[in-house]
């Protein structure tokens, strides 16, 4: 999305969050990043305080959440759907939102498909395993 500089991505929260707030003018990006702070009030304050939260690890080992990468997942997500790719996530992910009636709801639950792939794919030094991941998506639309 921005490289890998993660202090460059998460500034890149702060910034479309401070224009939003101020009403200047924004990029596509921008309003995407914006519109899923503006889902997730837990991390306004986060988000605010700018280059203090940019710079701090998040680790799970301490039970936290990153709330950098949920969003950034919820940012992925969108563009996945938006490009249809991997082919047929798209159709996958309407099939899924009818069933939940909630968009942000039905984002977390393909969460858990997206976050399982990118794990195992790293896990194996391996490219992220498109058919596991439609074929887990595909699951939660059966279930």
């Amino acid at each position: 999305m921005f490289g890998d500089n993660r202090t460059a991505m998460r500034r890149m929260y702060t910034e479309s969050w401070r224009k939003l707030q101020e009403r200047h003018p924004m990029t596509p990006l921008e309003q995407l990043i914006a519109s899923v702070i503006h889902q997730h009030p837990e991390y306004h304050r986060l988000v605010e305080k700018g280059e203090s939260s940019a710079a701090r690890d998040y680790l799970p080992e301490g039970g936290e959440t990153n709330p950098y990468l949920h969003m950034g997942m919820h940012i992925s997500l969108r563009e996945q759907f938006g490009s249809d790719r991997p082919p047929g996530i798209a159709r996958l992910y309407r099939q899924l939102l009818t069933k939940l009636g909630d968009p942000h709801e039905t984002e977390h639950r393909m969460m858990e498909c997206l976050g399982r792939t990118l794990w195992e794919a790293q896990r194996e030094g391996t490219m992220p395993n498109e058919q596991a991941y439609l074929e887990c998506v595909r699951a939660l639309c059966r279930n």
